[in-house]
């Protein structure tokens, strides 16, 4: 009789889940497109020539305009296969545009971001004298990204969801002032629920306890209205970009970073979103290799100010960002350990932030490049950087699954192997499960953890972010972790990249094609 119950429960849950009637919707405005076209079939010529108009129009946009050119082919190409319908799904999703008045707004917090890290101590002058290469990379990163570089602050490696899980939550016992968390998924369940408590508990002590996750990465994870349970709670909290079931191009811009602020002093980000499968408590897709990094001191700036824009973005307001920066609420220095600059990488402009910290990781490399990535669908600049490095004699190496969360990705990722490992780079698939972690390891002396995939959607859609690392001890440990992880790979080779059957080649093909838009 239970068992029943649960079933009939389970089944009203999913019947009335908001993805059903947000399917329904969209099925819906699609039906009526249809029905209005059959209904004034009569004006088909008109709309036939208004519709080609359109599709030449969209084409010799695409043409003139700053994107990739790999963007560029996935959208001509389907555009004019069909010119009847090609252009006007562009004008609905392949837009990447705020309006005017939003465009200020984002401006305006941008400058306030820029200004409040000036406030914060940094060290520009000093990595210049050490190394005019890290110098470069860096100012590249300061000028283009808003943070700049940071000494006084130790970073902490955490190789796997396990540990992260277990440090945040030590770190937020200690909290006396305010908690941020910003994150793509959050999930009910053993990773969010003792998080969630603490929140409670610290938020009826009277602190500032906020938390901001992304609508559509959380639509099948929490409940439609969950804004409303936190807020009952004393945590205040916004959704970012909350999906309408409109046909539009809005919901391509996703909130993917992963932040935690402790009193301005304390910060996390990384790969590890905050449910169950990121600390192996269910088993998804086999073990789930995550990496994330603990800052503590100086740095922690500019993640604060990164979740502090993106909320006054979302809900309107405009704070006092000097407020929040490290030494308010602990003025004492914390020992350098090397150089640490935290970054943010936002759709909304023409600069490809993630790609270009990579590329110039990649460029720059005297000895090895190390990377760990859950894809890998990768512009034609990124591999002309890889295999050049390769070429030159660099030892560069990649670990992503070898079971993957979406086959079709898995199959594309699959589709950029050959011509990676022809030129000599050395592929390896996690066999334990699936690899999320998104990791560069450079000559013992550079680092990269963050949120950054290598696919289109992080590198060109998503707002993204991750922390730069120059000389930081932790640096070692990554390579460390890389080559544990590399034991528990296998090894792809080319005779098995040339072996593919045809119709599979074929499928990649056309995979790859369209991999921008995916």
């Amino acid at each position: 009789m239970k068992k029943k119950e649960t079933i009939t429960k389970k089944l009203f849950r999913l019947l009335f889940h908001r993805m059903v009637f947000v399917g329904a919707a969209l099925v819906l405005q699609l039906a009526v497109l249809l029905v209005m076209l059959l209904r004034f079939n009569e004006y088909f010529v008109y709309f036939y020539g208004v519709s080609i108009a359109v599709s030449i129009a969209a084409v010799l946009y695409i043409i003139s305009n700053r994107s990739n050119p790999a963007y560029k082919i996935a959208w001509i190409t389907p555009i004019l296969l069909t010119p009847v319908f090609g252009g006007m799904l562009y004008l609905l999703f392949g837009g990447n545009r705020l309006s005017r008045r939003e465009r200020r707004r984002m401006s305006q917090l941008e400058k306030g971001f820029e200004g409040a890290a000036v406030i914060a101590p940094s060290c520009q002058e000093e990595l210049r004298w050490i190394s005019p290469d890290a110098a470069n990379q860096s100012e590249y990163i300061r000028q283009i990204a808003g943070g700049p570089p940071y000494q006084n602050t130790q970073a902490e490696y955490l190789p796997l969801g396990e540990i992260k899980f277990r440090r945040m939550l030590e770190e937020l016992e200690k909290a006396e002032h305010y908690i941020f968390l910003e994150y793509f998924i959050i999930q009910e369940g053993k990773m969010w629920d003792p998080i969630l408590e603490i929140l409670t508990r610290k938020a009826k002590a009277g602190l500032d306890v906020r938390v901001m996750y992304d609508d559509i990465g959380c639509m099948l994870t929490l409940p439609a209205h969950y804004k409303r349970v936190l807020e009952e709670r004393g945590i205040k909290c916004c959704v970012f970009n909350p999906f309408v079931p409109v046909l539009s191009s809005r919901f391509n811009n996703r909130d993917h970073r992963k932040i935690c602020v402790i009193d301005g002093y304390i910060g996390f980000t990384g790969g590890i979103n905050l449910a169950d499968e990121y600390i192996n408590a269910y088993e998804k897709h086999g073990h789930w290799k995550d990496t994330a990094v603990l800052l503590r001191g100086d740095a922690v700036a500019s993640l604060t100010l990164m979740f502090l824009t993106l909320w006054d973005f979302t809900t309107g307001t405009q704070e006092n960002y000097a407020a929040y920066l490290p030494r308010v609420h602990h003025p004492e220095p914390v020992e350098s350990d090397g150089f640490v600059q935290p970054y943010t990488d936002s759709p909304l402009d023409d600069e490809t932030v993630g790609e270009t910290v990579y590329m110039n990781l990649i460029n720059k490399a005297k000895r090895y490049v190390y990377i760990t990535t859950p894809y890998l669908i990768i512009s034609n600049e990124m591999i002309t950087a890889l295999t050049t490095a390769a070429k030159s004699g660099l030892d560069v190496r990649i670990i992503t699954p070898h079971i993957p969360d979406k086959w079709y990705v898995h199959a594309l990722t699959r589709a950029y192997y050959e011509v990676l490992i022809e030129a000599g780079v050395r592929i390896f698939e996690y066999t334990p499960g699936f690899i999320h972690a998104k990791t560069f390891t450079v000559d013992d002396e550079y680092g990269v953890v963050g949120t950054i995939n290598l696919d289109y959607r992080s590198l060109y859609l998503h707002f993204e972010c991750a922390a730069w690392l120059y000389r930081c001890g932790c640096i070692r440990e990554m390579r460390e972790d890389f080559l544990a992880t590399q034991e528990k790979s296998r090894e792809i080779t080319l005779e098995q990249c040339q072996r593919v059957h045809p119709v599979t080649r074929l499928v990649r093909s056309v995979l790859r094609l369209f991999a921008p838009l995916m």
